[in-house]
């Protein structure tokens, strides 16, 4: 009679418990971390989008602001888009003096802008503005 041996490498086939453990461990960190990462860009994508609207609301406005020296209000509020903004204006405080007799006077024009989120923007510029308009 024939009789089969089996040698302890023969009857080493296929993995064992602790490394099937181990190789899923490193699958879920590799998942996790590729999950983090997906996470990370979809938030910088959305805060992106938030900031592109911020800014695409603040161009509108600014547009409006009547042009050719045309005096404005001290203060003007309104909403466009959603967004919420406040405009001011006062005179012009920097180093050089006025120049006697000019037709034009600087003015500071500071616009705040608040998107829904909360998100604030700023805008402070100069423009000229007709010393005494007509």
């Amino acid at each position: 009679m024939l009789r089969k041996t089996f040698s302890n490498r023969e009857s080493a086939h296929g993995f064992t418990l602790i490394e099937a453990i181990v190789a899923l461990a490193l699958v879920a960190i590799v998942l996790a971390a590729v999950g983090s990462v997906m996470a990370t860009n979809a938030r910088g994508a959305r805060n992106l989008a938030q900031h592109v609207a911020l800014m695409e609301a603040t161009r509108q406005i600014v547009s409006t602001i009547p042009r050719g020296g045309e005096p404005l209000p001290g203060e003007l509020t309104g909403e466009m888009l959603g967004h919420r903004w406040q405009m001011r204006t006062s005179p012009f405080v920097g180093s050089v003096p006025g120049v006697p007799g000019a037709r034009f006077v600087p003015q500071t024009v500071e616009l705040r802008v608040r998107s829904p989120s909360g998100a604030i923007l700023a805008l402070e510029t100069v423009r000229l503005q007709e010393e005494n308009p007509p």
